[in-house]
């Protein structure tokens, strides 16, 4: 054998041991599992049949819960959606990734969860609502959301933007702020006015049809996309991520007919709230509830219930969709499946409504997380949705960019009767305003700093309706002060620097 052809002969070994590297390391790929993260907007964690809600009609969520693991006491890092949102995808609590409100994106310097599975070889798709205000990738491959929304609906956004009412990021109208800074609204003087008293309507049957909501949008570009997916692309990371049933609370027709406003029932909580003891803002938010101002009367009250029961049901019909779909490539599997919301809905529990609070109505929500081949079970210890991405990363065999605020919890989603301590829950909102306060649960208690206002303490054992708080009573004045320094060690703001 002469130089040449041992050259050549060791460059064709080498190419075949490089080869077969690729093909071990895209078998070693291909063998993680998929991931399908499925969100709703504001979804109240009780409202769930599996959660115990007997007028909710959930059948999809409730039969994939039955196969997961169902947590009891989740909740977001900062009950509104793009700071929650950011923290979810990112692991990173509210004071370190900076987006403080619906109206600032955050810096391209923090990671998310796209980030971190397609540095592993993950085909990356975001299809839904993200509420990212800004046009970044923010690490998918793959996109679509409301504008792409609107540009199939074509003149008939006309219809979305009227049964919207006014400008909603949130709602994806518009989409990204920007957009619209310099010239305003461009809706402003074509859309037509109603009868509701403030921003948001009580509630009415949609006139766009059923395929034509953004929900049904949703859907069908996920099932798009999971039918279109090959094995060949490496494994997926989807998040399908639906409106529904945050405003407006304008169902299809069909939804609406499952529910009347007279077959609803007020909170148990409902007008028995201690104004006394209350922060100021919150009783202002119970006596004038500026978004919708008709729900001071019971009868529009049980209206606007109605209406979001529809909408939550008509979000559940398209998960079921989904999953259906899922079931019919065959990636239900080897899928994990999540679902959650970003935050809560207050609807009506101390008289208060939407989110922006940290009661169990607006922080707490949904949490089920599916492991193919995994049975179900029900988790009940306190946690953050901020652990979320560096629970996924483990349960997938995928490195996590730091910095991550989160502490995995896979252990328990491999086993719900594990023991671990995960530690204090916290959250955060109104940040660097004089609306700022902080949240810290531990065990069954829950304490809530505000900066221009008093302090909330509630024993969630024996008060979970948080109808009592005894921050001011002197005989639970050590728990305050406990309570107090395990939030301060988690985050000082500012204004308590001296």
């Amino acid at each position: 054998m002469n130089r040449r052809t041992a050259l050549q002969n060791g460059m064709i070994l080498a190419a075949s041991a490089a080869v077969r590297r690729s093909g071990i390391a895209q078998l070693a790929a291909t063998k993680r599992p998929n991931v399908l993260l499925i969100m709703a907007d504001q979804h109240k964690r009780s409202c769930m049949g599996a959660y115990g809600d007997k007028v909710a009609r959930t059948p999809h969520l409730d039969a994939l819960a039955a196969k997961s693991v169902r947590f009891t006491a989740a909740y977001c890092a900062n009950p509104v959606c793009t700071p929650s949102r950011a923290s979810l995808m990112t692991g990173l609590y509210s004071h370190n990734h900076e987006a403080q409100d619906n109206a600032h994106p955050y810096d391209t310097k923090h990671k998310t969860m796209a980030h971190h599975f397609g540095a592993a070889g993950y085909n990356t798709a975001l299809i839904g609502k993200m509420h990212w205000v800004d046009a970044q990738s923010h690490g998918f491959d793959y996109r679509l959301e409301f504008n792409d929304w609107f540009q199939y609906l074509g003149p008939k956004t006309a219809i979305y933007a009227d049964e919207l009412g006014r400008p909603n990021s949130g709602s994806g109208q518009p989409e990204i702020d920007d957009l619209w800074r310099e010239e305003g609204d461009p809706w402003k003087n074509a859309r037509h006015k109603d009868e509701r008293e403030g921003s948001v309507h009580v509630g009415k049957v949609s006139l766009l049809d059923e395929k034509d909501h953004f929900d049904s949008f949703v859907a069908r570009e996920s099932i798009r996309y999971l039918r279109r997916h090959r094995e060949e692309d490496g494994p997926f990371f989807l998040v399908s991520s639906f409106l529904k049933p945050h405003d407006p609370f304008m169902p299809a027709q069909r939804f609406a007919d499952m529910f009347k406003a007279e077959e609803m029932k007020l909170p148990p909580s409902w007008g028995k709230a201690n104004l006394a003891t209350l922060p100021k803002e919150v009783v202002e938010s119970i006596r004038y509830n500026g978004p919708t101002p008709e729900l001071r009367d019971e009868a529009q009250a049980k209206q606007h219930m109605a209406y979001y029961y529809a909408n939550l049901a008509q979000m559940d019909d398209c998960v079921g969709q989904l999953l259906s779909a899922l079931k019919e490539t065959g990636g239900d599997r080897d899928t994990i499946i999540v679902y959650t919301s970003d935050h809560g809905e207050m609807l009506g529990d101390l008289g208060l409504w939407q989110k922006f609070q940290f009661y169990e109505g607006s922080c707490g929500v949904p949490l089920l997380i599916h492991l193919p081949n995994g049975g179900g079970g029900v988790a009940s210890m306190p946690l953050s949705q901020v652990s979320l991405s560096a629970t996924l990363t483990e349960l997938c065999g995928v490195r996590q960019i730091q910095p991550n605020d989160g502490k995995s919890f896979a252990p328990i989603v491999r086993d719900p009767g594990t023991h671990m301590a995960l530690g204090p829950v916290f959250a955060e909102y109104a940040l660097g305003t004089a609306h700022a306060k902080y949240m810290a649960r531990d065990g069954d208690w829950k304490y809530t700093l505000w900066e221009n206002d008093r302090e909330e303490l509630y024993d969630l054992r024996s008060d979970p309706a948080e109808l009592h708080n005894v921050a001011a009573d002197p005989q639970r004045r050590q728990n305050v002060e406990h309570m107090k320094a395990k939030l301060l060690a988690w985050h000082r703001p500012s204004w308590l620097s001296n």
